[in-house]
């Protein structure tokens, strides 16, 4: 280690904490190095020890602490007493033994507070609830006569912290104060030491001298030519500096322009559509059934207001509804139930952007259509770290003459592969309103992974449409793909404004 070098590379705040840390015996605290006066902001501090860091002269620990006080309901608690120290005293008082009838009677406490009242009686293990002859009835324990004369460690822990707030209280002394609601407040506060390393502890010991020095060259200094009798400090062109990031888009916001440039170059156009829909067009001109599990109120959203949207084209209802009961004349048995009008003029958000593409068909019926759209479905889905109740679906058609499911593996492998999957394989699957159906998986990171469904409208779908040749369709979760490019394990993660994350995410695709 050259001492020599590194001293002359040192700032003059660095020189100055080295030596300051010195003094206090090689460590100390940010407000303790305040308090010496050598200082004037704790910024000024941090930025040395930074520094001072980099250059493994210095360790800088970080320690947090939560304090807590009293909160509005931890002031009455210590005013009034505790809820189950004012039931106990009654017991006390009346043989240890009281209904429930008669703790409401008596107006110890207010109506709301009896339930967590008893409830703390029993946890505490003051006092046992008991079923005698209809009857619900409270009986003092040991436990609760020794505890009713003296104050247990709530109490304790009230007392202490109006007399010292912002204390700090060992977590299993404080927990049961902490799982009332209102009664305790926390904030967690952290607090640095700085310490010398040994090799901060040579430099300190080898003795460092403060003179001026010329940090920065400026116009000024080179005119009046005072650099040539000022030392100037030299670079060191291999310190650390902090990184700095740029602007840049939300990676699904990325993602999603990807997508679209990729079917972009493919030929295919965008379409769009609306959030609301009738069952009508979101489930029945799909061929799903009206007893299908997709519809059930527990997976679909639906809107009380407007309830309900009217089905203008009669003959599209009547012929739709046929399909449903007979098959009509698509050559099929259909879903051989009795088809209910009022159920397809329900409104709900959309649970898929097949919608739109099937609305695009209708008013498109001549071949040849390509045509995809990105947007947002809805689902009444749990949040956890694989669902979302709002996520978006990327989907797409090919309508044209002699389209065929070679096609379609086709068309999809090699939007796949313009996505960075190389490894991709097909699975045959079920769909309502596809025949033949397939999912497709991709290989990444060691296994496979199922990324969409796929197939070909049925006839049931397309016939009442006007649309004779086949239609190729697919789709997939936007979501699950980022999750694979951007290695997440929490779906969540997306849409929480990580900034950490954002700035370090990698784009590369």
């Amino acid at each position: 280690m050259d001492v020599n070098n590194i001293i002359d590379k040192l700032s003059a705040n660095e020189k100055k904490l080295l030596l300051l840390l010195d003094k206090l015996k090689g460590e100390a605290t940010i407000e303790e190095i305040l308090k010496s006066g050598e200082f004037k902001q704790q910024v000024e501090i941090m930025n040395a020890s930074s520094w001072l860091q980099s250059k493994k002269l210095v360790e800088v620990k970080e320690f947090t602490k939560t304090l807590y006080s009293l909160d509005k309901e931890g002031l009455q608690f210590l005013k009034k007493g505790l809820p189950e120290k004012k039931v106990l005293s009654f017991l006390l008082k009346n043989q240890g033994h009281a209904t429930l009838d008669e703790i409401s009677k008596k107006n110890i406490i207010n109506s709301k507070e009896i339930p967590i009242a008893i409830g703390w009686l029993r946890k505490k293990g003051w006092a046992d609830i008991l079923k005698e002859e209809g009857k619900v009835i409270i009986r003092l324990t040991d436990k609760g006569k020794k505890t009713a004369e003296i104050k247990d460690e709530d109490e304790k822990i009230l007392e202490h912290l109006y007399e010292n707030p912002d204390s700090e209280v060992e977590e299993n002394r404080i927990k049961n104060l902490k799982s009332r609601k209102n009664v305790i407040k926390s904030k967690t506060t952290k607090t640095y030491i700085i310490k010398l390393t040994e090799a901060g502890k040579k430099i300190a010991k080898k003795g460092v001298k403060f003179e001026e020095e010329i940090s920065q060259i400026t116009s000024r200094i080179i005119k009046e030519g005072s650099w040539k009798k000022a030392k100037i400090r030299p670079y060191d062109i291999h310190a650390f500096v902090p990184s700095v990031y740029g602007g840049k888009q939300h990676p699904l916001t990325f993602l999603i322009d990807k997508i679209r440039k990729i079917f972009l170059s493919m030929g295919f156009t965008e379409i769009e559509g609306n959030f609301v829909e009738s069952c009508f067009w979101n489930m029945d001109v799909l061929f799903i059934p009206q007893d299908h599990p997709a519809r059930d109120m527990q997976d679909t959203l639906y809107c009380e207001k407007p309830f309900k949207i009217k089905i203008k084209d009669k003959k599209l209802l009547d012929k739709i509804s046929n399909i449903h009961e007979t098959g009509g004349d698509t050559g099929s048995l259909g879903w051989r139930y009795s088809f209910s009008k009022k159920e397809c003029k329900r409104v709900l958000l959309r649970t898929h952007t097949t919608v739109n593409t099937i609305r695009y068909l209708y008013e498109h019926p001549e071949p040849p259509n390509k045509v995809f759209s990105i947007g947002r479905v809805f689902r009444r889905e749990n949040l956890d770290s694989t669902h979302l109740p709002e996520f978006y679906q990327i989907e797409g058609i090919v309508h044209e003459k002699d389209a065929n499911f070679r096609q379609l593996i086709g068309l999809l492998k090699e939007f796949y592969r313009r996505m960075g999957f190389e490894k991709i394989r097909f699975r045959p699957a079920y769909f309502p309103y596809t025949e033949p159906s397939m999912e497709v998986e991709v290989f990444w990171n060691g296994k496979w992974m199922e990324l969409g469904g796929s197939g070909i409208f049925r006839p049931e779908v397309t016939l009442p449409a006007g649309v004779k040749e086949p239609v190729l369709a697919w789709g997939l979760g936007l979501e699950r793909l980022a999750m694979l490019k951007f290695g997440l394990k929490d779906i969540r993660k997306l849409y929480i404004a990580d900034i950490e994350w954002l700035k370090n995410v990698g784009f590369k695709i």
